[in-house]
């Protein structure tokens, strides 16, 4: 069977016991929940590959996803500004969960504000041009609805808005996740589908339509890096590609670089998908790109990056 699958990828031995297997069944649901996730060896054989050219590490200027020991994360915030300010980074934003998702350990508004108060203590004494943004990663219902008003939204630096529900279910929620992308102040869709290898698939809609609806307002797609969520895939992240969507990358929980870029400046080879140095997106809310920053801060804090550039509020 090894070198079956080394001569060609497969197993003809393996799948002719699956389909005597009285389980067989099982089997082909579960290989579904595995689809399109890249192994560990092809993510080393893309990322050593002389002849793609995506960012290297010191390309990165921020990161746009973390968690924190405020809701479920383990890391202080001083923990996280070091190891950032280590890397080189420009800006971070930490974006526990809201309130909304208690199992998650969701922060209250009122715990919000003192984590606010503690991040701008951190700003004010580093003293240097590293800078703490407070994000919220703001749960989505099954109306497509935020946990958070929009009152309460807006005193956050950045807004995430992610499914952490419904991700078991076959029915179709285009409508759920449009609802949350047209939300004011969010600024990015995380983890879209909110899957899990080998153990959920996710939310299932149109993607065509949440594509459009993203590039639309300007929302940015986050292709989260954990290697048990890999979400978007990387066929949808191709498929946001090439519907002109802003994408940013990150691995949840772990402080890996993140950012998003708008489309007519990524390059895409093979599943890769990667960005020039000195391009990443930055600026009130970050779903924006440089020079987008003063238009959007002078069209107001409600405004999008889409606003922005249009001169609307």
């Amino acid at each position: 069977m090894i070198h079956e699958v080394l001569e060609t990828g497969g197993s003809p031995t393996v799948e002719r016991a699956n389909e005597i297997s009285e389980r067989r069944e099982d089997i082909k649901r579960r290989r579904a929940l595995r689809r399109h996730f890249l192994s560990r060896a092809e993510v080393f054989r893309v990322l050593r590959d002389p002849s793609l050219d995506g960012p290297r590490r010191e390309a990165y200027r921020g990161d746009l996803q973390m968690h924190s020991e405020w809701s479920d994360g383990s890391a202080t915030l001083k923990d996280i500004a070091e190891a950032c300010r280590a890397r080189g980074y420009a800006y971070a934003a930490v974006t526990d969960h809201s309130y909304g998702l208690k199992i998650a350990g969701g922060m209250s508004m009122a715990e919000a504000a003192e984590q606010r108060r503690a991040i701008e203590q951190l700003n004010a004494a580093a003293g240097d041009g590293f800078r703490l943004l407070q994000g919220i990663e703001a749960n989505i219902g099954a109306d497509g609805r935020l946990d958070l008003s929009p009152a309460e939204a807006a005193t956050f630096d950045i807004v995430l808005a992610a499914p952490h529900s419904l991700l078991r279910k076959a029915d179709d929620q285009t409508r759920r996740l449009v609802n949350a992308i047209e939300t004011p102040h969010v600024r990015i869709l995380a983890h879209p589908r909110g899957r899990m290898s080998g153990s959920r698939a996710g939310v299932a809609a149109d993607w065509d339509v949440v594509f459009r609806a993203a590039e639309q307002t300007g929302v940015a797609l986050e292709i989260d890096g954990d290697p048990a969520r890999q979400d978007l895939d990387f066929t949808l992240a191709r498929q946001a590609l090439e519907a002109s969507c802003l994408l940013r990358s990150t691995a949840t929980r772990t402080r890996r670089p993140s950012f998003a870029m708008p489309r007519p400046r990524w390059h895409t080879r093979g599943s890769r998908v990667s960005a020039p140095t000195g391009s990443p997106i930055a600026g009130r809310s970050t779903a924006c790109a440089p020079g987008w920053r003063s238009r959007l801060e002078s069209a107001g804090p409600g405004a999008r990056p889409t606003d922005a550039r249009a001169g609307r509020r």
